[in-house]
């Protein structure tokens, strides 16, 4: 890829990766604080404002480096600064505690209609030099947002899909399946790193993407 090349599939990329992340996080401190927990509300986290959002690492180089080494060929992913949740703060924790969980995905499933809706204005209107931006950059925003609700579903303590699975269960297997959580992180860079995630992703992608067509489009 040369550095025009790169440079134009960043412009593309830019946008909805980085609301994938950040409003993610925001949907966890919003429903948080609907639950009772005003840790995040505090400190400034539930807000739009991307900037507040914002891991160097994580949001920035981690997704360039991917997009840079793969072109665009390998699914995206990144996070961004952790929405901090006082469970304990929650009315009722261990119920609670999915309900925020799940807030995040939901923001993605959100964000990929809403990227699909505009995806459908764009085709709409006469190609030019603003609607084929605007066609490209709304596919990336709906492929981007799947791939990050996937993974965030995971049932893997900490991601989302892991706290879920803890809120559900038993108060005595909940317990067991948390004690999971400090080896978390290494199962799921090892189910990236083997391609393990990659290739449970793709036909999830496609039946997604074949799905919303249906529907939206």
């Amino acid at each position: 890829m040369d550095i025009t090349d790169f440079v134009q599939t960043v412009a593309i990329y830019a946008l909805p990766v980085l609301f994938a992340i950040t409003l993610h996080e925001a949907a966890h401190g919003y429903v948080a604080r609907h639950f009772g927990d005003m840790t995040a509300y505090a400190q400034g986290r539930i807000s739009l404002n991307p900037v507040r959002h914002i891991d160097p690492v994580g949001t920035i180089v981690v997704p360039l480096a991917i997009l840079l080494l793969s072109g665009g060929r390998l699914p995206m992913f990144g996070w961004a600064k952790p929405v901090p949740v006082n469970y304990s703060a929650l009315r009722h924790p261990k119920q609670q505690m999915a309900w925020v969980a799940a807030a995040g995905p939901a923001a993605n499933l959100a964000m990929v209609v809403g990227w699909a809706v505009l995806l459908k204005i764009a085709m709409a209107l006469p190609t030019n030099y603003f609607t084929s931006p605007i066609h490209l950059m709304s596919e990336v925003g709906i492929r981007v947002n799947l791939v990050f609700m996937f993974l965030n579903l995971l049932p893997i303590p900490p991601l989302d899909g892991g706290r879920i699975v803890t809120g559900l269960l038993p108060h005595r297997l909940a317990w067991r399946y948390a004690r999971l959580e400090p080896w978390g992180l290494f199962i799921v860079i090892a189910l990236l790193v083997t391609g393990v995630f990659n290739a449970a992703l793709m036909p999830l992608l496609r039946f997604s993407n074949a799905l919303i067509r249906a529907l939206v489009l």
